[in-house]
Formats: C-alpha cells, sequence, structure tokens
C-alpha cells in the first residue's frame, strides 16, 4: 500500500511541476504594441506599381518564430487610346490584387521579449494594358493604357508562432489610401 501511495504522490508532483511550467511560459508572453508602436505602412506609388512596407515595435513575445504578412489591394484607372494615338479618359476603377508579401523573423531575433518589425514590401502591379470594356471605354476600338494605380486596402497579420495570430491590423478606403497608412488593431 505504501508504494501505491508513494507514486501517486510522485504522480501529483510531476503532474504539478509540469503545470507550474506550463504557466510561467503562458504568463510570459503577453504581446503588445509598444507605446507610439502601433503599426504604420508607407505607400511607394510609381504610375503601374505600389510597394507598402509596415513598421511596428513589439514587446511582450514569447520565444518562438514570428511570421508578418501584409496583404494590399487597390484599383487602377486607366487612359483609353484608339488605334490612331488618341487618348481620352477612362470610365472603371479595375480591381487590383491582393498581393502579399511575408516576413519571417527567427527568434533569435527577438530580443527579450522586445521586437522592431519591418516587413518585406507587398508590391501591387496593375497590368500595362486592359480590354476596352475593363477601362469603360467608348468601344473595341479604344484600349486601356497608362493606369493610375491606388491603393485601397492593407492588412497586417502577425503570428506568433506560425500559425498562431496574435494580432491582425488593417486599413481601408474605397477612394484610396496615402503615403503613410497607421494600422488599427
Amino acid at each position: 500500500m505504501k508504494v501505491n501511495i508513494r507514486r501517486l504522490l510522485m504522480l501529483v508532483v510531476a503532474a504539478l511541476v509540469l503545470f507550474m511550467t506550463g504557466v510561467s511560459a503562458a504568463q510570459a508572453a503577453n504581446p503588445h504594441f509598444k507605446r507610439n508602436g502601433e503599426p504604420v505602412c508607407t505607400v511607394t506609388q510609381t504610375g503601374s506599381t505600389s510597394s507598402t512596407t509596415c513598421r511596428t515595435v513589439l514587446a511582450g513575445l514569447g520565444n518562438d518564430d514570428l511570421l508578418a504578412t501584409v496583404t494590399v489591394s487597390g484599383f487602377a484607372v486607366y487612359q483609353c487610346q484608339n488605334q490612331g494615338g488618341n487618348v481620352a479618359p477612362g470610365q472603371n476603377k479595375v480591381l487590383v490584387g491582393p498581393a502579399t508579401a511575408p516576413t519571417f523573423i527567427d527568434s533569435d531575433a527577438i530580443k527579450n521579449g522586445n521586437l522592431t518589425l519591418v516587413t518585406n514590401p507587398a508590391t501591387l502591379s496593375a497590368p500595362g494594358t486592359v480590354t476596352a470594356a475593363q477601362a469603360g471605354c467608348a468601344n473595341n476600338n479604344w484600349t486601356g493604357v497608362n493606369p493610375v494605380l491606388t491603393v485601397t486596402s492593407i492588412s497586417l497579420v502577425i503570428e506568433q508562432p506560425p500559425g498562431t495570430v496574435i494580432f491582425t491590423c488593417s486599413a481601408s478606403n474605397p477612394n484610396g489610401l496615402g503615403s503613410t497608412v497607421a494600422l488599427t488593431c
């Protein structure tokens, strides 16, 4: 009988040690943005191409790898060009995207739970030409040319470890976002 009690006591102690180890690890990871470290994205546009990079400063991270994914979408407006080279404004917004850029951060880059995260650029590109119908041209003798791209939505998803979402942040405006965009999480 003493042997069974001793085994039971050892199992209880082992379970308690495992439980306490798990509790302390869970309490250590409390991801949050540092003061003035909320995500801000920079949108750089050049005609038919847009590049979006986001920056944020995190604290309270655990000791796992981190994955940050930026996704952008937008629209392009085209000019209509006929076979004689004449150009007129198009009428339609042609949807472009989404474009996605993942950024993987190895756990070794996270120092004492802190990380300044700068994402890889998400590049959104509009086709150089589209059909007359897509651009909103008068008839099929025209072609949509000279696209001007506008970013309308940005999403940043941060996972730690990859597969476990800790933040989902976004900004959107159907008329277009500016060159510096603060995200809401």
